[in-house]
């Protein structure tokens, strides 16, 4: 029997996971699909199908958006929940990587989307003025990213530096997968950046190529998690780009 929140359970349900992910001709027979409707019916007979609770063909944009934000944290949440004790902290601070770009608008004065007021996570930061928001940030959960407001191109490296405080390497080696995902997704990000629009989709399919070699050689070591929560990331991102241009272009032909 397999002990609750152990490396070996972390790899079971790791490994089971990533059998499950949409392969490249599943991921074709829903981008071809044309209109909204279908292509959430047919995405939803496969593995998608717990992403899209709470998403209809009747559902705006900003509701898909609420939708896929909880499904995210969901996610990191039920990770951490796989892992030793010591581990989580480390899993649950992923769940803010995504909003690291919402914190650098915020911190160069930019103004509050509006989903922010039903956001639980962000509703306080939403709501403080400007010259509140970085003592806001610093009262909650989130406080490590605060010393970076006032430079907001730093607010990556505090959540980076913040998580490698996180990692628990003093209760034992960690593994040399982890060190190497923190290099390829260094890599990615810095040639992501370099990189004209037209290649961002190789890009993400070189990384996602990347990550599945990694995984292979992370058996039961703790960088197998983050590498399934990177690659659900990746998953994320192409079901969400999948909804909203559909969405936003309901009249519209999609190529």
């Amino acid at each position: 029997m397999i002990d609750s929140g152990s490396l070996e359970l972390a790899h079971a349900r790791v490994h089971a996971r990533h059998g499950e992910r949409l392969d490249a001709a599943a991921w074709r027979r829903i981008e071809v699909m044309r209109e909204f409707a279908p292509s959430l019916e047919l995405a939803r007979a496969t593995a998608l199908r717990p992403w899209l609770s709470g998403i209809t063909a009747d559902s705006s944009v900003e509701q898909i958006e609420a939708a896929l934000r909880g499904q995210w944290r969901a996610i990191v949440v039920e990770v951490a929940g796989w892992m030793p004790a010591a581990w989580r902290p480390a899993i649950l601070w992923c769940a803010w990587l995504p909003d690291l770009a919402l914190l650098q608008h915020l911190a160069r004065g930019g103004e509050p989307p509006r989903w922010l007021r039903d956001d639980a996570a962000w509703r306080e930061l939403g709501a403080a003025p400007p010259p509140a928001r970085a003592a806001t940030l610093a009262a909650g959960p989130q406080a490590p990213l605060a010393s970076a407001w006032p430079t907001p191109d730093a607010i990556g490296t505090a959540w980076l530096a913040a998580w490698r405080r996180l990692v628990p390497r003093r209760r034992g080696d960690a593994g040399p997968a982890l060190d190497e995902l923190v290099r390829v997704l260094s890599d990615h990000a810095r040639a992501f950046a370099a990189a004209a629009p037209s290649q961002g989709w190789s890009l993400r399919n070189d990384l996602r190529t990347r990550l599945a070699q990694l995984l292979r050689r992370a058996a039961l070591q703790p960088a197998g998690a983050f590498i399934h929560i990177a690659l659900c990331a990746l998953d994320l991102e192409r079901l969400r780009g999948e909804l909203l241009r559909r969405v936003l272009f309901r009249n519209w032909a999609v190529a």
